[in-house]
């Protein structure tokens, strides 16, 4: 067996994959990094595969600061960089975006450990998982479904390659949008990830 960060274990795989190259771990199961394969075999690192592309790192960043701009830190906090919550033995999920309701997770609550309470909303950005664990509309669908049950109010998934957003809510139907589409994050807070693109110029708009 082998220990994730939080203490959740999972049995050793026959390739004795170093705990390292684990993203998450969804029912007991590990979720690799994107490319761990390649690690292992020596052709890349582990820095190599653990970056994100700059586009995904752009659209992060410019959440970051919008939302900070906007969000009242006396009610919410924002963890991001792929902040970990611990859900049950079984499951270590991480997040790009996570906002906190402080009443949920207050200041003294925040340490070296993972969260073990619901963020009120988790935005994604892309999939850092590998495909050979798990297919991308698998994932994005388990992993939505127990951000939910955990809890979480709303889910924001955004693909590049799709040029989609996908919102989910606990009672409602899950939409999927054009990412040139206005998304309402939380109170009046609205994000548009196509109109950000177009007036940065960029050719993936």
């Amino acid at each position: 067996m082998i220990a994730t960060k939080s203490g959740a274990q999972v049995k050793k795989s026959r390739t004795k994959v170093p705990e390292y190259l684990i993203y998450e771990i969804m029912d007991g199961k590990p979720i690799h990094y994107k490319g761990y394969r390649d690690v292992l075999a020596g052709t890349k690192t582990f820095s190599d595969i653990m970056g994100s592309s700059t586009l995904q790192s752009l659209i992060v960043t410019h959440l970051i600061i919008l939302l900070g701009k906007q969000i009242n830190e006396n009610q919410f906090t924002i963890l991001s960089s792929e902040a970990g919550i611990h859900l049950n033995k079984r499951n270590n999920l991480a997040g790009d975006i996570l906002i906190f309701d402080n009443t949920t997770l207050p200041i003294d609550a925040i340490n070296e450990f993972y969260a073990e309470v619901p963020p009120k909303i988790a935005i994604e950005v892309d999939i850092n998982a590998d495909p050979a664990d798990i297919d991308d509309d698998s994932y994005i669908f388990q992993k939505t479904q127990k951000l939910l049950n955990f809890g979480v109010e709303k889910v924001i998934w955004i693909t590049t390659k799709t040029k989609k957003v996908t919102i989910a809510t606990p009672h409602d139907d899950w939409q999927v949008k054009d990412w040139h589409k206005d998304v309402e994050v939380m109170n009046g807070i609205v994000i548009n990830i196509g109109q950000y693109l177009t007036k940065k110029g960029s050719t993936y708009a």
